[in-house]
């Protein structure tokens, strides 16, 4: 019994779990709305969309074909009818990352290089469904660098040009520890060409420096040489190179960096590292301040070098940060920024806002360049950040990053990792999901890549935003009241100006009279009940809040939520609702499907259906002897028991006496009878029969002991103890000395009491005695019939001599 009821809760609760679920899910689902399966697949990952052609009962709108996947199961549709579209990925260029070594007999061009994987890949997207792919990274070992340094050429630089002057061929051995393929190129810059940051007076436009210094003129930028793998030309080149002059502090190195960006054909840039060496000892200017120079016009971000000579610096303003981050970004360019220490706080924070760049501390004379350069080069590529293009409208991207030594990232440390050396590979794992389709539905492109990498992944987006079923559809269609129509996925999609389900009426014919009259009830001015509204001559029946509560008929007036309840539960969760009526599950019934048509709670420990002395009905005993009550009917409180039912006889024939004596032989051979020695060897009560054990008093105020059986074949055997307990007579002289020593016992205690009850009561008389004797007063005044015995007489001679 216990456990049948623990199995009916557990039922009710998996029952109203997966009712909780499925209104979740599908709350969503009929609460878009969806005219069509592409509607319909947009409102959640979850819906699904029935094209079954009668799968709608009477009243339902052709919305209610979607719905959640379990929903639409429990509905009668089959899984083959339901359109449910799912989101894929493919790869498209796959290439394993290259493991290369320095030294390798192989010399691969660096477009033959992988450090990424994959290359490309497609996506189909379904609303609200996320696609995930792993992205792998492994930093190459001898990949090939190009460097390019620019310099500050103002006056303050002339003795860190002399150092500069052979860093060609000492940049070359050292980055040869690192990489067999290393270019080097030169650029200086100084300043605009107009006041106020420069004199533009002639002898000054010739040379900018005073006394004997021997200048060349003030230039903007100038690409000094071009990247090349020949050290001596640099050391050549740049020994050629004069120190120039300005006037203000801060320099022009923006409109410098933006040019190295931009023009790659004339620095000569390749598809593999590319760091920008920026060296100074001043400041910058930045979008703006041009206007001192009366230029106005924003960077255009272009490329103007004439004879590797920045011609536009008069016309255009310097570039703002953030487009010199774009440009940098878009070309992969790794920015070191060495200056003096005396800068090194401005230099930081514009290091926060260019990715993938590094300030180092330049001496005062340039002496530490090239162990500047290493440490920054290294501390640049231990570093994997990943960044993606422009994301389409309504798609979002997540990152999650698996590191070395087991460190992971989520948010936006997911899109980086940290302490990488040379060989180490890292994954990825990319998540993106589209919230919403594009309206065109045309397909997207974006591109992810590692900053300062010129290797990406580039992404082919597809949307799903139309189901299969929807290109299969037949336009015009008989189906839809002679052609007013387009059948697809099971319903009609209405032409313009056509309403209805079968897109029988035109919308001229909506709010017409004669329409109402097919949407009430036989004597009823209800239209649809009160519970939907008449289109087209048809009731289509409104929504509920709850999207579980449906309802449904020709007129609306069937629901399935106004059924009778037990135990707070529609059909008592043993039955469906439909059209206010319950349909109960197998083994129930009732108007609340409440009554159980099992019999297991109704089964006695005999094997009888209620004891046999009543019905089951709905699980439960319905005693037919009043006598009788309990789960099954095993009580009586007004019945003897077993025990003193059968006392008498059982007492006659074990141990011949009793009330039954003298009629033994004739009232009490109904029963086998056993004798056994001890209580012991009674029957235990594992065995098959029902046993009840007895004890008993006999006529002597004896205890007997007995058990009382019926087997299969109901004969009743008893098993009696041959010796009855009887208690003994009571011991006369323990009993007489126990009073006697309890009276004298009592005798002395009273006497203890009473003496120290009397010591306490002297202590305290005493001691009040004391207390009064201390408190005595006496009067110490003269008795005035005393006279002194003594008189004293003073001689009126006497002198005092």
């Amino acid at each position: 019994q216990t456990n049948f009821k623990l199995l009916t809760c557990a039922g009710i609760l998996c029952c109203l779990i997966w009712n909780g679920f499925a209104q979740q899910g599908g709350s969503d689902c009929i609460k878009a709305n969806a005219k069509s399966c592409g509607e319909c697949i947009q409102a959640g990952p979850n819906c699904g969309w029935c094209k079954k052609t009668d799968f709608l009962q009477e009243g339902e709108p052709t919305s209610a074909r979607c719905d959640d996947l379990a929903a639409l199961k429990s509905k009668g549709c089959p899984m083959e009818d339901i359109e449910n579209p799912r989101g894929s990925k493919q790869l498209l260029e796959n290439r394993e990352v290259t493991n290369r070594k320095k030294g390798a007999a192989e010399k691969l061009k660096p477009e033959a290089i992988t450090q990424i994987q994959p290359q490309k890949l497609s996506l189909h997207l379904r609303v609200g469904e996320p696609q995930t792919f792993s992205l792998t990274f492994k930093r190459a070992e001898d990949y090939p660098i190009d460097l390019y340094y620019l310099m500050d050429l103002s006056y303050s630089m002339k003795d860190d040009l002399e150092n500069v002057k052979s860093l060609g061929t000492a940049l070359m051995l050292e980055m040869e520890k690192i990489t067999s393929d290393f270019r080097i190129g030169f650029g200086s810059f100084v300043e605009k060409t107009v006041m106020p940051y420069i004199s533009t007076t002639p002898a000054k436009l010739r040379n900018p420096c005073t006394g004997d210094q021997n200048c060349t003129s003030p230039f903007s930028y100038k690409n000094v040489l071009s990247l090349t793998s020949e050290g001596n030309k640099f050391n050549e080149l740049v020994g050629k190179q004069h120190i120039s002059g300005n006037l203000d502090s801060p320099e022009g190195g923006f409109d410098a960096i933006m040019q190295v960006a931009v023009c790659g054909e004339q620095i000569g840039w390749r598809n593999v590292t590319r760091l920008l060496v920026f060296s100074t000892d001043a400041g910058f200017h930045f979008a703006g301040d041009g206007k001192l120079g009366g230029i106005v016009l924003p960077n255009d971000g272009k490329c103007h070098l004439e004879n590797n000579v920045y011609t536009m610096s008069h016309y255009y303003d310097y570039p703002s940060i953030a487009h010199l981050v774009q440009k940098l970004s878009e070309n992969n360019i790794q920015t070191i920024f060495a200056v003096t220490e005396e800068f090194q706080a401005v230099y930081k924070e514009l290091k926060n806002l260019i990715p993938k760049s590094a300030v180092g501390t330049l001496s005062s004379n340039s002496s530490n360049v090239i162990q500047l350069i290493i440490d920054a080069y290294n501390s640049l590529s231990s570093e994997v950040i990943l960044e993606n293009t422009k994301l389409p409208k309504g798609v979002t991207i997540s990152y999650k990053s698996f590191c070395k030594n087991g460190v992971n990232g989520t948010q936006e440390d997911g899109r980086k990792c940290s302490n990488i050396s040379i060989g180490d590979q890292v994954t990825f794992e990319i998540n993106i999901t589209a919230n919403e389709c594009p309206k065109k539905e045309q397909n997207e492109t974006i591109k992810i890549k590692p900053l300062g990498f010129t290797e990406e992944v580039e992404i082919n987006l597809q949307f799903i935003c139309e189901c299969q079923c929807q290109s299969e559809g037949e336009p015009n269609s008989p189906a839809c009241h002679a052609g007013n129509g387009t059948f697809e996925c099971g319903a009609c999609r209405c032409n313009e100006g056509r309403i209805g389900r079968l897109c029988e009426c035109s919308t001229d014919e909506v709010n017409s009279e004669d329409m109402d009259a097919y949407c009430r009830r036989e004597n009823s001015t209800e239209i649809c009940s009160n519970n939907g509204e008449c289109i087209c001559g048809q009731c289509v029946c409104k929504k509920r809040e709850n999207t579980n509560e449906v309802y449904s008929g020709k007129y609306c007036e069937c629901d399935n939520f106004n059924c009778d309840r037990s135990n707070g539960l529609i059909c008592g969760g043993n039955g469906i609702c439909k059209c206010r009526v319950c349909e109960c599950f197998p083994n129930f019934t009732g108007s609340a499907c409440d009554c159980s048509l099992d019999t297991t709670p109704c089964m006695a420990s005999n094997g009888q259906i209620c004891n046999g002395r009543g019905t089951c009905e709905c699980g439960t005993c319905n005693c037919t002897d009043p006598k009788f009550q309990g789960p099954t009917c095993e009580t009586c409180q007004t019945c003897l028991g077993v025990c003193t039912e059968h006392k008498d006889c059982i007492q006659c024939r074990a141990f011949d006496k009793g009330e039954k004596k003298e009629t033994c032989a004739q009232e009490c051979m109904y029963f086998n009878m056993t004798r056994v020695e001890s209580r012991d060897k009674l029957p235990q009560p594992n065995q098959p029969d029902p046993l009840s054990h007895c004890k008993e008093k006999d006529v002597d105020d004896c205890w007997f002991y007995f058990t009382y059986s019926v087997n299969s074949n109901g004969e009743v055997n008893v098993h009696v103890v041959e010796t009855p307990e009887c208690p003994s007579g009571p011991d006369i002289i323990p009993i007489v000395a126990g009073v006697v020593a309890g009276i004298v016992l009592i005798g002395l205690a009273l006497l203890l009491i009473w003496k120290l009850l009397m010591i306490i009561h002297d202590r305290r008389e005493f001691a009040k005695f004391e207390k009064e004797k201390m408190n005595a007063k006496w009067d110490t005044g003269e008795n005035p019939i005393y006279k002194s015995a003594v008189t004293t007489v003073v001689n009126p001679k006497y002198e005092g001599k």
